[in-house]
């Protein structure tokens, strides 16, 4: 296998997955700003532009960052990321619809749509209004989640998985893009400290640190 990455949240979010299922593909980093992506040879990959992608043993191109983890749980189903049962995977599957249509691409969007954001993602244009409508539509949508999380360790109760993967990665892009923490979300800090414990979460953290420095995003 072969995963085609950048310092991006979506590669991070299976960079994770990867080491949690003790997997270990060969990679390509892409600079995203020297618009290799949107050069033939990647639009061949994903037609989207867009990363990550994976390259599977035969040849097929899988891009969509949760799919592809989607496709790594059935290659590797331990330890599981979405669940052992119909319920579990329905479960998580559920939490990471919410948490990407309601965190994630307001979050996205409220760094995309900034003058600095707008640089990394051509043909965007920067709209600072809209950015700061997206970063109170996130805002709003993490204080509610903030009371789900509250005495709960994990997002799907009891148990690590693909959710808490997806909102980590964008919870840890929105802190590093102008986009923090309210000091009074008490459920979702503690999640936090908890997830940043876990020893793929560390390890993925060091490889973004040298993935951005090949990228050239830092």
């Amino acid at each position: 296998m072969k995963l085609y990455c950048s310092s991006d949240p979506h590669s991070w979010i299976v960079r994770v997955c990867l080491m949690e299922k003790k997997l270990a593909p060969d990679l390509e980093v892409i600079v995203t700003s020297s618009g290799e992506t949107r050069r033939a040879a990647h639009l061949a990959r994903n037609p989207f532009g867009q990363l990550p992608v994976l390259e599977t043993d035969g040849g097929f191109f899988i891009s969509e960052s949760t799919v592809i983890c989607e496709y790594l749980e059935e290659l590797c189903p331990d330890p599981p990321l979405i669940g052992q049962t119909r319920a579990e995977r329905a479960e998580c599957r559920m939490w990471m619809r919410r948490i990407d249509l309601n965190i994630c691409v307001p979050i996205d969007h409220g760094f995309r749509l900034t003058r600095h954001g707008s640089l990394l993602f051509p043909p965007i244009e920067p709209a600072p209004d809209a950015a700061e409508t997206m970063r109170d539509l996130a805002r709003t949508n993490l204080t509610w989640l903030d009371q789900q999380l509250r005495g709960r360790e994990t997002v799907c109760p009891d148990r690590f998985t693909l959710a808490d993967l997806v909102l980590l990665s964008f919870v840890e892009h929105g802190i590093t893009t102008g986009q923090p923490l309210d000091p009074r979300w008490s459920g979702i800090e503690r999640w936090l400290i908890r997830s940043r414990q876990r020893p793929s979460v560390r390890e993925a953290i060091g490889a973004l640190a040298e993935t951005a420095q090949l990228s050239g995003t830092v």
